[in-house]
């Protein structure tokens, strides 16, 4: 992620211009120019987001509908997630894998009822699109969204902020999906989001993205938040990263997401198998053959421990390497998560980072770090 003052030579959401009137510091992210953080500030807009509303600008995310007969099943063989059984108007959170039975990106896909609606990582949009347009049968039709902007709107206010718009999407729980009208637009609305507080995800038209945004910006309750505060939020959630805590190197397994695979797919179910790196991945669950797993961990002083910091165990062995930390406002205390070793991935375990020389003391520890706040109902 770069920074500047301006960043030129990049693509633009349908909210860039409303940012950089907002006050946003404009940076590069995958190929976008996107806000960091608001005059507010990052640990203010992360304490904002969970005491009230925040208001983040998805839209560089790749938006999909697949179409065609047997639309599920076509996209069940490119993932290990129970697509068939989908009940129409539910979300869930997938995978693609690779052949070797690594992480090719982790998306979320919906069950529109004669399409699918899947929404990709914004870093691996390009490559997704091309994997799927070669994985999947001739009949099944892929439409690019390009023409559609998404918002997310999370705290634990965004559901007294969205009853005022929409009470139709406040009847939604967590991970249901439905399509509303709100003051004449076309939103697409999921009960879901990526800092763990209850919330909403909505694709609107690009046309009618700044109104929207203005209407939830002009409650009292919502500010917007940049992607400084996005990356602690999400991280305190214990939420991956695709390409800092996942990546092609990584088997569902190793990552601690055995939960997203689907029963009916794991070995003795109904479906088994049928996936890219299907082999490999029920192998090293049924086996528990796999060296090392993602893990929580919490720093015993008050210096983050950032991406890249090598761990080590009491006796200078290298037992793994951190891939995402940073201060938790929320939590209090500098948190992160890393791969280690199997033989350290227990609780409670100290293991040791490496940060400029010094071996500083981490606690490998549950996550979430801070309690999820899903509304279930």
């Amino acid at each position: 992620m770069s920074d500047s003052a301006a960043v030129t030579g990049l693509k633009q959401t349908a909210l860039h211009d409303l940012h950089v009137e907002q006050g946003a510091r404009m940076v590069e992210f995958a190929g976008y120019s996107m806000p960091v953080q608001y005059p507010l500030g990052v640990k203010k807009e992360h304490e904002h987001t969970r005491a009230k509303a925040g208001l983040f600008d998805v839209s560089h995310m790749g938006q999909l509908i697949l179409r065609g007969e047997n639309v599920q099943a076509a996209l069940e063989a490119l993932v290990p997630t129970d697509i068939i059984d989908l009940p129409v108007g539910m979300q869930r959170y997938g995978l693609l894998t690779s052949d070797t039975g690594g992480i090719l990106d982790d998306l979320m896909i919906v069950n529109g009822g004669d399409h699918l609606y899947v929404v990709v990582n914004a870093a691996c949009k390009d490559q997704d699109i091309a994997h799927l347009r070669v994985g999947l049968p001739m009949d099944i039709e892929l439409e690019v969204l390009d023409d559609r902007a998404l918002l997310a709107l999370q705290g634990p206010m965004a559901h007294a902020v969205m009853q005022r718009l929409s009470p139709e999407a406040c009847e939604l729980t967590f991970m249901h999906h439905a399509h509303v009208t709100i003051e004449g637009i076309e939103c697409w609305v999921s009960r879901s989001g990526y800092t763990g507080e209850d919330g909403f995800e909505i694709s609107v038209p690009d046309a009618d993205a700044e109104r929207f945004a203005r209407l939830l910006l002009a409650m009292e309750e919502v500010e917007f938040i940049g992607l400084g505060a996005r990356d602690s939020l999400r991280l305190e959630a214990g939420l991956c990263l695709y390409g800092h805590d996942l990546d092609t190197t990584t088997s569902p397994v190793e990552g601690s997401l055995i939960w997203a695979l689907g029963k009916v797919r794991r070995q003795g179910g109904e479906r088994e198998g049928g996936f890219p790196g299907a082999d490999v991945i029920l192998t090293q669950i049924a086996n528990k053959d796999h060296t090392r797993k993602r893990v929580g961990l919490v720093a015993h002083g008050r210096a983050p421990i950032r991406e890249g910091a090598e761990l080590y165990d009491a006796h200078d062995n290298r037992i793994g390497v951190v891939t995402s930390g940073s201060f938790g406002p929320t939590y209090g205390k500098p948190v992160a998560m890393g791969y280690v070793s199997i033989a350290h991935s227990a609780l409670e375990t100290e293991v040791f980072a490496d940060v400029r020389g010094k071996r500083l003391p981490m606690t490998v520890t549950k996550m979430p770090f801070v309690e999820q706040r899903y509304y279930r109902g």
